[in-house]
């Protein structure tokens, strides 16, 4: 991993990198997605064949989740334990069992803590505002399937969903295993669609034979994915746009091997994954750097990490901790590390997906079981919103309950506003009341 001095112009370009656009990935979405639109299923199914080389002519697009691993339940439907019959099933070992148990119950926890709550609000007497809280009605979660389905991807799209409410959950995904079906199943999920790529997506959103469209599409996806979900957007609701993986860790000091182990963990999702230390100390640069070297020896040589610590990761010098946190926020980092000295600089702190504090907080912790969500914005994203939530689940819906003597407080102030931007018809509405 390379050392480079944070300059100006190495954050312009590490900053404008991101800001590119992916024509080409745009491009080809554009034309699958209005494809699958014009011809539906023919569609669907063609690109399909194609990219994942799957025959849906011949196989069943859904597959049922209940062979890979029957479960018990107890009240409301939501999973209790998953039986011994499972367990001696061999199709999945008993400890993803467990973990996907431990996880799922973390990640429910943390979704339910963060569903909007309703409330009502007397602003004047006679006028009394509420909060409804209301779930979608449908939404698609899609699980990305490239080497291996991403169960935790399920876990933190349809349980949020689920505590929300919503009604119907549709899961994708082009090359579902039998980890994925048993946790689905663990979840309450009947069924996955074996679909994928920007076809999956046009589905979704505009429906076809096989597939009902939903009203919103969550989960993270490839750059073609992404586009598809950005094209569709006007139509169908989406999370947010999903870049490449980001970490950052921002420390002065810390124990290297963590480190460096933290910021491989995040560079093996993709060749494009970009991972950094940001620091002011040139000797746990140096430390970080050897430690990195000696890790990547123990990865085979397929990993992606080997690729994208060359090609997109770095340590970045800084003069100071406050560049380094000025940068950070700058960046605003999918992931951000905060191994020493946490409570301090989580002050200063302003623009992240997310962040682990303390030594012992491993990145992979969160992206499996700690609870918190991690389906996050990256590209910048994390200045502007927050990471998927029970909250993308639902509507804030308001109510105005308003008496005569609510009526007769509010009127005169509403009938000179109207009449201040000209709108009769509006001060007619309060008038015609008096």
């Amino acid at each position: 991993m390379r050392i480079l001095k944070l300059t100006p112009d190495v954050e312009k370009s590490l900053l404008r990198a991101r800001q590119e656009r992916d024509h080409e990935a745009e491009a080809s979405a554009a034309r699958i997605v209005a494809d699958v639109r014009r011809r539906g299923d023919a569609a669907l199914f063609a690109y399909t064949k194609k990219f994942d080389g799957t025959d849906l002519r011949r196989q069943n697009v859904w597959l049922s989740t209940a062979s890979a691993a029957p479960a018990t339940r107890s009240g409301a439907g939501f999973p209790h334990s998953v039986s011994a019959n499972a367990q001696q099933s061999g199709s999945v070992p008993s400890d993803f069992l467990r973990a996907i148990a431990q996880a799922s119950k973390n990640i429910r926890a943390v979704a339910q803590k963060q569903l909007p709550r309703p409330w009502s609000l007397q602003t004047e007497p006679g006028v009394t505002i509420s909060q409804c809280v209301i779930p979608l009605d449908s939404v698609a979660c899609y699980i990305p399937g490239g080497n291996f389905a991403l169960v935790s991807t399920l876990l933190m799209t349809a349980i949020p969903a689920q505590v929300a409410g919503v009604k119907r959950i549709t899961v994708v995904c082009p090359r579902p295993n039998a980890a994925l079906l048993a946790a689905a199943h663990f979840l309450g999920i009947p069924q996955i669609a074996q679909i994928g790529g920007a076809q999956a997506v046009a589905a979704l959103a505009y429906g076809t034979r096989s597939i009902t469209r939903v009203e919103k599409i969550c989960g993270p996806g490839n750059r073609f994915v992404t586009a598809a979900k950005q094209l569709v957007s006007s139509d169908c609701a989406i999370d947010l746009p999903a870049g490449p993986t980001e970490a950052v860790v921002l420390a002065a000091t810390g124990n290297a091997k963590f480190i460096a182990a933290d910021l491989l963990a995040q560079a093996e999702h993709a060749p494009d994954a970009a991972s950094f230390l940001v620091t002011p100390s040139k000797k746990i640069a140096a430390a970080v750097q050897k430690e990195i070297a000696q890790q990547l020896t123990q990865l085979p040589a397929n990993n992606p990490a080997r690729q994208s610590i060359k090609k997109s990761g770095a340590i970045l010098l800084t003069s100071s901790l406050a560049e380094a946190c000025d940068f950070t926020n700058r960046f605003a980092p999918e992931h951000l590390s905060l191994p020493t000295e946490p409570d301090t600089l989580l002050k200063k702190i302003t623009a992240s997906g997310t962040i682990f504090l303390g030594p012992w907080a491993a990145q992979p912790l969160g992206d499996y079981v700690s609870g918190s969500n991690h389906v996050l914005p990256t590209g910048g994203w994390a200045r502007k919103r927050a990471g998927l939530s029970s909250y993308d689940f639902v509507k804030l819906t308001t109510t105005q309950s308003i008496t005569r003597t609510g009526f007769q407080r509010l009127a005169d102030a509403a009938e000179s506003l109207a009449e201040s931007e000209g709108l009769l018809a509006h001060r007619n509405a309060i008038r015609i009341r008096r």
